[in-house]
Protein backbone atom coordinates (compact mmCIF):
# COMPACT_ATOMS: atom_id res chain seq x y z
CA UNK A 1 0.00 0.00 0.00
CA UNK A 2 1.40 3.18 -0.64
CA UNK A 3 2.14 5.87 1.86
CA UNK A 4 1.88 9.25 1.49
CA UNK A 5 4.91 12.30 2.49
CA UNK A 6 4.83 15.95 1.93
CA UNK A 7 7.26 18.57 1.58
CA UNK A 8 7.92 21.73 0.94
CA UNK A 9 5.68 23.99 2.95
CA UNK A 10 6.65 27.21 4.66
CA UNK A 11 6.10 30.88 4.72
CA UNK A 12 6.46 33.04 2.29
CA UNK A 13 5.18 36.49 1.59
CA UNK A 14 2.30 37.23 -0.46
CA UNK A 15 3.01 37.22 -4.63
CA UNK A 16 6.10 34.70 -4.08
CA UNK A 17 5.56 30.76 -4.78
CA UNK A 18 6.22 27.71 -3.29
CA UNK A 19 6.81 23.79 -4.81
CA UNK A 20 4.79 21.13 -2.58
CA UNK A 21 5.69 17.61 -3.12
CA UNK A 22 4.24 14.43 -2.27
CA UNK A 23 6.24 11.77 -2.72
CA UNK A 24 4.50 8.27 -2.65
CA UNK A 25 6.38 4.74 -1.03
CA UNK A 26 5.15 1.42 -2.26
CA UNK A 27 4.03 0.10 -5.80
CA UNK A 28 2.23 1.09 -8.54
CA UNK A 29 2.06 4.86 -7.60
CA UNK A 30 1.34 5.50 -11.54
CA UNK A 31 -2.34 3.69 -11.06
CA UNK A 32 -3.37 6.35 -8.31
CA UNK A 33 -5.24 9.06 -9.37
CA UNK A 34 -3.58 12.57 -6.94
CA UNK A 35 -5.15 15.19 -5.28
CA UNK A 36 -4.23 18.47 -3.35
CA UNK A 37 -6.76 19.30 -0.41
CA UNK A 38 -6.08 22.37 2.47
CA UNK A 39 -7.44 22.96 5.41
CA UNK A 40 -7.66 26.16 6.75
CA UNK A 41 -8.05 26.72 10.76
CA UNK A 42 -11.64 26.81 11.66
CA UNK A 43 -12.37 25.76 8.30
CA UNK A 44 -13.33 22.65 6.57
CA UNK A 45 -11.45 20.67 3.96
CA UNK A 46 -10.97 22.14 0.42
CA UNK A 47 -10.45 20.78 -2.65
CA UNK A 48 -6.82 21.80 -3.98
CA UNK A 49 -6.12 20.30 -7.28
CA UNK A 50 -6.57 17.10 -8.82
CA UNK A 51 -4.65 14.66 -11.52
CA UNK A 52 -5.29 11.86 -13.47
CA UNK A 53 -3.85 8.26 -13.01
CA UNK A 54 -0.55 6.99 -15.21
CA UNK A 55 -0.45 10.11 -17.84
CA UNK A 56 -1.35 12.90 -16.13
CA UNK A 57 -2.82 14.35 -18.57
CA UNK A 58 -6.41 15.16 -16.68
CA UNK A 59 -6.01 17.78 -14.15
CA UNK A 60 -8.53 20.08 -12.59
CA UNK A 61 -8.22 23.07 -9.96
CA UNK A 62 -10.82 24.88 -7.65
CA UNK A 63 -11.71 28.49 -8.72
CA UNK A 64 -9.82 29.91 -6.30
CA UNK A 65 -6.23 28.34 -7.31
CA UNK A 66 -6.85 28.18 -11.25
CA UNK A 67 -4.42 30.12 -13.26
CA UNK A 68 -1.74 30.31 -10.18
CA UNK A 69 -1.74 26.46 -9.19
CA UNK A 70 0.01 23.50 -11.58
CA UNK A 71 -0.38 20.14 -10.17
CA UNK A 72 1.80 17.36 -12.01
CA UNK A 73 3.34 13.85 -11.32
CA UNK A 74 6.66 12.02 -11.94
CA UNK A 75 5.63 8.48 -12.26
CA UNK A 76 9.50 7.28 -12.11
CA UNK A 77 10.22 9.95 -9.19
CA UNK A 78 6.66 8.22 -7.25
CA UNK A 79 5.67 12.03 -6.71
CA UNK A 80 3.12 14.36 -7.43
CA UNK A 81 3.71 18.52 -7.33
CA UNK A 82 1.74 21.26 -6.59
CA UNK A 83 3.58 24.57 -8.09
CA UNK A 84 1.90 27.49 -6.37
CA UNK A 85 2.35 30.96 -7.69
CA UNK A 86 0.87 34.32 -7.17
CA UNK A 87 0.28 33.11 -3.28
CA UNK A 88 -2.39 35.03 -1.34
CA UNK A 89 -2.87 35.10 2.26
CA UNK A 90 -6.17 33.29 2.13
CA UNK A 91 -3.86 30.40 0.59
CA UNK A 92 -2.64 29.52 4.52
CA UNK A 93 -3.72 26.43 5.02
CA UNK A 94 -2.38 22.65 5.84
CA UNK A 95 -2.31 21.25 2.87
CA UNK A 96 -2.55 17.42 2.20
CA UNK A 97 -2.24 15.23 -0.74
CA UNK A 98 -4.47 12.00 -1.10
CA UNK A 99 -4.33 9.00 -3.78
CA UNK A 100 -7.42 6.77 -5.08
CA UNK A 101 -6.15 3.56 -6.59
CA UNK A 102 -7.57 2.32 -9.89
CA UNK A 103 -6.46 -0.57 -11.68
CA UNK A 104 -6.28 0.72 -14.84
CA UNK A 105 -5.34 3.66 -16.58
CA UNK A 106 -8.26 6.23 -16.62
CA UNK A 107 -8.96 9.80 -17.54
CA UNK A 108 -10.99 10.76 -14.77
CA UNK A 109 -9.82 12.99 -12.00
CA UNK A 110 -11.44 13.46 -8.53
CA UNK A 111 -12.15 16.58 -6.21
CA UNK A 112 -14.33 14.84 -3.46
CA UNK A 113 -12.33 14.03 -0.56
CA UNK A 114 -14.45 11.13 0.35
CA UNK A 115 -13.16 9.68 -3.12
CA UNK A 116 -9.17 9.26 -1.96
CA UNK A 117 -8.39 6.20 -0.09
CA UNK A 118 -5.08 7.66 1.48
CA UNK A 119 -3.57 10.59 2.86
CA UNK A 120 -0.19 11.89 3.74
CA UNK A 121 -0.10 14.16 7.16
CA UNK A 122 0.19 17.60 5.56
CA UNK A 123 2.83 20.09 5.34
CA UNK A 124 1.37 23.88 6.28
CA UNK A 125 2.04 26.76 4.08
CA UNK A 126 1.83 30.20 5.68
CA UNK A 127 1.25 33.27 3.13
CA UNK A 128 2.10 37.03 5.09
CA UNK A 129 0.64 40.40 3.86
Amino acid sequence: QVQLVESGGGVVQAGGSLRLSCAASGRAFRNYAMGWFRQAPGKERDFVAAINNWSGDSTYYADSVKGRFTISRDNDKNTVYLQMNSLKPEDTAVYSCAARFEAYSSPIYHVKWEEYYLWGQGTQVTVSS
